[in-house]
């Protein structure tokens, strides 16, 4: 993950299903929103756990990546079988990627077993897996310096804020709040790593007076002195609270245009005799319960209709 496509492309996974569970849980809210329960993956039309299926493609070929072709002998261990003091930062981000392919692989066995516990347990395996990334960054950051330190370090806020919302969301699993901001947390963490990934390794983006050189077989950012540390430090804490208010007015923006259209649509269906819109497994009980209503009160109608001759002979 020590370079600019090991930032861009994972950065570019958590983006996308930020954005496809922010998405998701804007729409459950709009059609159910006295019904709305936090969901921890969702299934598409296509394929149910493409999702999951995605996630553990993507989580091997990052541990692929990391120990096995971007090493420069194409594995990780010494001769010895020992681990190299360079190849040490493989391991954590291959074990981060490892924690989120145990999540998608026993969400799925969950999601078919269908145990009493399996929404939970899936929402406490995902957010154990973003326990593990943080505490892999936390332990990992404390044998850098420079202004990496510090992009990793706010890093670290964004995957807190994503672990509190999971656990939260546990206790909590009717609020729409928590799942929002949790899911606009892994967009934001998406689009934290690859700014991170293109400013640090992109010698136009260094700040004035830093400079790319390597260091123990890697590419790193360092700054002349303490004058120009501080300055760089300072313009990535101003980028970082510009990138959290851009993606602040973006999904504020985006539940405004879904809430918009999906309402639209249900009113529609409501006025066309239908139940209303979605694909999920609690969209699809309710549309069952609601027919199963109808029916009823169709026999008791067609009852009343039947006894009313009797009624007026007596």
């Amino acid at each position: 993950m020590g370079t600019l496509v090991g930032h861009v492309l994972p950065g570019l996974g958590f983006l996308l299903i930020g954005l496809w569970h922010l998405i998701n849980h804007i729409k459950a809210h709009s059609i159910n929103p006295n019904s709305y329960k936090s969901h921890p993956w969702f299934p598409t039309p296509i394929l149910r756990h493409l999702e999951l299926h995605l996630i553990m493609i993507g989580c091997t070929i990052s541990i692929a990546m990391e120990l096995f072709f971007g090493p420069h002998r194409h594995q990780p261990l010494n001769p010895d079988w020992t681990i190299p003091s360079t190849h040490l930062h493989n391991f954590d981000h291959a074990l981060i990627a490892f924690s989120f392919f145990i999540y998608a692989t026993f969400a799925i066995v969950l999601d078919r077993l269908k145990p009493m516990a399996h929404h939970d347990l899936t929402q406490l395996l995902v957010a154990a897996a973003f326990g593990q990334e943080l505490l892999l960054f936390h332990l990992h950051s404390v044998d850098q310096s420079g202004i990496e330190t510090q992009y990793h370090s706010l890093l670290q806020i964004i995957i807190f804020i994503t672990l509190l919302t999971l656990v939260i969301g546990i206790l909590l699993p009717n609020s729409f709040l928590i799942s929002f901001v949790g899911s606009l947390s892994i967009f934001f963490q998406g689009v934290w790593l690859m700014i991170t990934g293109f400013m640090l390794w992109t010698p136009q983006l260094l700040p004035k007076g830093c400079w790319l050189i390597s260091e123990v077989g890697h590419m790193v950012a360092r700054c002349t002195g303490d004058g120009a540390l501080s300055r760089a430090i300072r313009l990535v804490n101003l980028l970082f609270s510009w990138c959290l208010a851009s993606a602040i007015v973006f999904s504020v923006i985006l539940y405004l245009v879904l809430i918009k259209w999906y309402g639209d649509m249900v009113e529609y269906n409501q006025l066309d005799g239908g139940d209303g819109d979605g694909d999920d497994e609690e969209s699809q009980n309710q549309k069952k319960k609601n027919k199963k209503k109808k029916q009823q009160l169709g026999f008791v109608h067609m009852e009343k209709v039947a006894w009313a001759p009797v009624d007026i002979e007596r």
